[in-house]
Parts: structure tokens; sequence; C-alpha cells
């Protein structure tokens, strides 16, 4: 009976703590149901609305036809226009489409005839979901109002695949991979870095230290910024020798994102250090966004088929921004200087999540 008593006390004591422990007991019940709804909603095998650009040389009322019917299936939305192949190829390079649609000048006639293909599907083969979407877009039956049913066809696409005509899954994985083993390490790294020397009793030192907030945070990232490059040494190396992963583009220019990357990571893991009391709190937060920064930011499922609240959400991730750098750079050959979009953003967010972090540290110093 008094062992009881005791395991009840403990018991007692254990809950009592945990209703103090506000972040905790929050997580308790918003990270399953958060967590729950955004996954739930946001993960679909069902693409829908991939990016798409048309160059329709032909321009006649067969070709528009064939284009309203691909619109109607609503597996591709059409974004942009072009005049020829190249600027397709340009705007795959970019990553500004997922799949480019060349209607050759002479489609009236190549819909007639079994032996040629009448639409060419330029497509984003790094990604293997996108591609197989395209073979089935390859198949889908299309009624032309003005031809005889004899010349309807089921085969007038063909589809060409870039960057990853093998279609070999790591391809596809190390990139995006990269940015999850980055992501983690670094957040996990900083995210403890203010609470651990709380706990050890360190912070009350650092106050009486003539070091200003904004020093302290960038004297606890500096080293970790040498780690991260280390690691996505190691990642690229792994990535070459065991599966065959290429490197298209410039080396540099991988590091320069890499480094964008590392630093909008220890800056985020540095802000939810300011934000929690506790490691046990920082890893909480810590898994909080990682999971959300798996499976929104494009890594497993095509971004475009996503629902449009999941892509704004991916957006503010930025893994998702590291993840189409790192695909641009490796597998598509595309400069840095074609993707500054989600360069400049990882260095915004870096900005702001640092001077966050340092005013949050100053506050709690006074």
């Amino acid at each position: 009976m008094k062992s009881l008593s005791r395991l009840n006390a403990i018991i007692k004591k254990e809950i009592l703590q945990l209703s103090r422990d506000k972040l905790t007991f929050g997580m308790v019940f918003g990270l399953p149901i958060i967590q729950i709804l955004l996954f739930g909603y946001a993960i679909n095998t069902d693409v829908r609305n991939l990016k798409t650009a048309v160059a329709n040389q032909a321009n006649t009322h067969l070709s528009r036809q064939f284009v309203s019917e691909l619109r109607a299936s609503q597996v591709v939305r059409i974004v942009a226009t072009a005049e020829t192949t190249a600027e397709l190829e340009s705007l795959l390079r970019r990553g500004k489409i997922s799949i480019g649609i060349v209607i050759p000048a002479d489609f009236d006639r190549r819909v007639v005839d079994q032996n040629r293909a009448a639409v060419h599907l330029l497509v984003d083969g790094s990604d293997p979901t996108i591609l197989g979407v395209a073979n089935q877009l390859r198949s889908m039956p299309i009624a032309f109002d003005s031809a005889p049913p004899r010349e309807q066809r089921q085969d007038l696409i063909e589809v060409r695949p870039y960057y990853n005509p093998e279609r070999r899954t790591p391809v596809n994985i190390v990139p995006g991979l990269m940015g999850v083993i980055l992501m983690m390490t670094m957040m996990m790294f900083t995210a403890v870095a203010i609470v651990r020397e709380r706990e050890r009793g360190n912070l009350e030192l650092l106050i009486n230290t003539p070091v200003s907030s904004a020093e302290l945070m960038i004297g606890k990232v500096t080293p970790y910024v040498a780690i991260g490059l280390l690691q996505l040494a190691i990642i690229l190396g792994v990535g070459q020798l065991l599966f065959d992963v290429p490197i298209r583009g410039s080396v540099i220019d991988l590091y320069v994102a890499g480094s964008a990357f590392i630093a909008a990571n220890l800056a985020l893991g540095l802000l939810i250090s300011t934000a929690t009391q506790t490691q046990f709190q920082a890893m909480q937060m810590t898994i909080f966004i990682l999971l959300p920064s798996i499976l929104l930011s494009g890594f497993m499922f095509p971004f475009d088929g996503m629902p449009v609240v999941a892509q704004y959400l991916g957006e503010i991730l930025p893994t998702t921004h590291f993840i189409r750098l790192t695909r641009g750079i490796m597998l598509r050959d595309a400069p840095i200087g074609e993707l500054t979009s989600d360069l400049f953003y990882l260095i915004g967010f870096t900005l702001v999540a640092m001077t966050i972090a340092a005013r949050r540290f100053t506050k709690r110093l006074d």
C-alpha cells in the first residue's frame, strides 16, 4: 500500500508539472490535431495542376481544342506560353514549369498520320512522379470534333523526359534528402544552444560580459556553418560514389545555396531556442517543424499537386527553396543566377529570424 501511495504521489507530481508547462501541454493536444489536418489535406498522390507551358506553333482550331482538352483534365495548369522548344526548355531548367507542351506547325496533318506523334511533352524527369503523370497523359483519348471517328487516336503524344531519363529514384531523392539532413542537424544543434546555457547556469556569466545579443547569436552559429558545409560535402560524395547522382551545375553555386540554407536553419534554431525554456521543449519544436518541412517542401510529393493552402505553408519553409536550388543546380544545370528568388528568400529568412532571435534574447536579459 505504501508503494502505491508513493507511486500515486509521483504520478500526481508529474501531471502537475506537465500542466504548468504550457508549451508541452499545448503540444500534447495541438501537435496531433494540426499534423493530421495538415498532412491529411496536403498529402495527395493523385497529382493535379502541374505547372505547364505551351508552345502552340500550329494555332489552329484542332490545336486549340487539344489544349482545351488537356486543361479540362486538371492534370496540367497552363501558366505560360512560348514560341519555341528552346523557350520551354529554359522554363524547365529554371524550375518555372514541370511540363512543356510542343504542338508542331503541322499538327493537323500529324493527327491523321498514325506514324508520327502529333504533340511532344517535355517533362522534368527529375521527379519520377511527374514523369508518371506525363505518361498517363500520353494515353489520354482525345476526341476531335472535326475529325472522322476512324482518326481518333490515343497515341498523339510523345513524352521526352529531361534530366533523369532512366527514372532512377536516387537522382530525385538525394538532392532533396540533402536539405532534410542539413535542416534536421543544423536546427537541432542551435535549438538547444541558449536553453543549454540557461540550464547549465552559464547564461548569467554571458549577461555580465560586454557581448551584445547580436554578437552572441552570430558566435553561436558560426561553428555550425563549418559543420554544415562538411555535411554537405559528405552527402554529395556518398551520393556520387554509391548512387551515381550527377552534379551537372556548378559546385560553387551549390555551396553558395548550401551556405544560405545552413544559415537559415541555424537562425531558425536560435529563434526556437529563445522561445523555449528547456531542451526537451526545444526538441519538441524542432520535430514540429521537421515533419512539415519533409512533407510540404516537394521532397516526397510534387509541390504543384498540393492544395493551395499547403503550398502557401510550404513556401514559408526554407527547405522548399533549398530543394528547388539543389535540383535546379545538380540535375538541370541551372546557374544560380536563374534561381535567385529562392536564394534571396533564404537570405531574407536568415536576417529576419536572426533579428527576432536577438531581440527576444535581449528581452530575456532585461
